[in-house]
């Protein structure tokens, strides 16, 4: 029973009917006193805010048992190196998908851990309900490769003036050697939650044009199809995707919290018919339109500066979500082989396999055991430390003319970085014989190397 109370309502009265202070609470208080003025009573005031009342917490949602969802896998182990490597995917990716938002797992043929246990392995693709996970993208969001077949262009020249225009290594551009972002872009950015932070706006200008380092690239080759010289850069959304990545992980941990807290932090969730999920859906749409233009800028400014004709250009990303059938498909180092993932989709994928090998130019196959997913790269099969262990006291200038015999390799940074010579990577040809064997792709072309540019072993690195 609600006694009648002299005087009018006040904040006292609203805690006690169990109502929370907050920003509200001033027109819950207008809404009360006013309908005492009309003449309502207690009981039925009471009533009348009850909607407002807080609702309870729904319960946390437990982890997934072992074996509840499919787990689909696409790579085989042809060696102890091999063996080792997929045992440490299989045992951090059965982690994964006791993630309770988890639908579904695959892994492809050049998987390999990342990270600490039950964090998505290079390789891998999760496919969630009504979730978008931060984590399992990773900071380098929409990390792609991009070709620009330039017909008969002399690829030392493409080298040489590739050279002179991109830009490893961290941080942006100067004012000097900016490329400009598209307006409107910018100012999406600009009212986007995730996106409109400061330091976000500013990498986005300054790193537009940049490639950053570790195992991005530059390469230039001959098509074995038609003999014209390509170039393909690996790099993802810099500065800004990073940004994103921090902001995205932040918000998911609160969701955690709230919804599953048995859930390992890495693998937090938004859910996507939140406001914080539609709002992180538009900023990771807008992320990949910046990094798509973060690769056309380069290709735009190399081949207009050695003035070769576009016959081609494509481009594909490998650390992305894609939605389709009512889910969020999460791939780490993994591409999707559909035609239909995006607007710009053209069903061709690019498979780089190391600086000494061809670059795969390939169809997808939309392999429903493979959850419509194709590999990006070669993968590793071991972590740099062990394979700087592994070249003993070979020196690094040594190795990697050993390795690349008749490459122009050159690293901006002036230092070889051995960890990326093609020994620290899988076995080319196991890979292409897997993409085959599970019927993940078809390769259409082959890009036989000329030469590359990668960021090498920058000053800060060693630091």
């Amino acid at each position: 029973m609600t006694h009648e109370i002299p005087g009018p309502i006040t904040g006292t009265h609203l805690i006690e009917w169990g109502h929370c202070p907050g920003p509200a609470f001033a027109a819950l208080l207008e809404r009360a006193n006013a309908a005492r003025a009309d003449g309502m009573d207690m009981t039925r005031i009471r009533a009348l805010l009850a909607a407002d009342l807080p609702q309870p917490p729904p319960p946390h949602r437990p982890l997934l048992g072992a074996g509840d969802v499919p787990l689909h896998i696409a790579i085989r182990a042809e060696n102890g190196d091999e063996t080792d490597n997929l045992n440490g995917v299989l045992a951090t990716m059965r982690e994964v998908l006791r993630t309770p938002t988890v639908q579904a797992g695959a892994i492809m043929p050049d998987a390999c851990p990342s990270g600490p246990l039950g964090t998505i392995p290079v390789g891998g693709v999760v496919a969630t309900r009504n979730a978008i996970h931060p984590g399992m993208h990773s900071a380098d969001i929409c990390c792609s490769v991009m070709m620009t077949d330039l017909g008969v262009a002399d690829p030392k020249m493409v080298l040489d003036v590739a050279s002179a225009t991109t830009h490893f290594g961290r941080g942006g551009r100067g004012d000097a050697s900016r490329f400009a972002m598209e307006p409107d872009l910018f100012e999406a950015f600009r009212a986007n939650p995730f996106l409109k932070r400061q330091k976000t706006l500013q990498a986005a200008r300054s790193h537009m044009g940049t490639q950053g380092d570790g195992n991005h690239f530059l390469f230039v080759g001959r098509s074995r199809s038609t003999g014209h010289t390509v170039m393909v850069t690996h790099h993802g959304s810099r500065g800004p995707g990073g940004q994103l990545y921090k902001a995205g992980m932040e918000v998911a941990e609160r969701y955690r919290q709230q919804l599953s807290p048995a859930t390992l932090p890495q693998n937090a969730w938004i859910p996507a018919d939140s406001a914080d999920g539609r709002a992180y859906w538009q900023a990771l749409q807008l992320i990949r339109r910046w990094t798509r233009a973060n690769h056309t800028v380069l290709h735009h400014a190399i081949s207009t500066a050695i003035g070769a004709s576009v016959v081609d250009r494509f481009w594909n990303e490998h650390n992305f979500v894609f939605q389709r059938d009512g889910l969020f498909y999460h791939g780490k180092g993994a591409t999707p082989a559909w035609g239909s993932h995006a607007d710009d989709a053209c069903g061709r994928v690019l498979i780089p396999l190391n600086m000494a090998e061809p670059v795969l130019v390939a169809r997808g196959k939309d392999a429903r055991h493979a959850l419509g997913f194709a590999p990006h790269g070669a993968g590793r099969n071991f972590s740099r430390t062990e394979h700087r262990r592994r070249m003993g006291n070979v020196s690094p200038a040594t190795r990697l003319a050993a390795e690349t015999q008749g490459l122009d390799i050159r690293f901006y940074g002036g230092e070889v970085d051995t960890s990326e010579l093609p020994s620290s990577y899988k076995r080319a040809d196991a890979v292409v014989r897997q993409i085959d064997e599970y019927g993940l792709a078809e390769i259409e072309d082959y890009i036989d190397p000329f030469g590359c540019i990668m960021a090498g072993n920058m000053p800060y690195r060693k630091r």
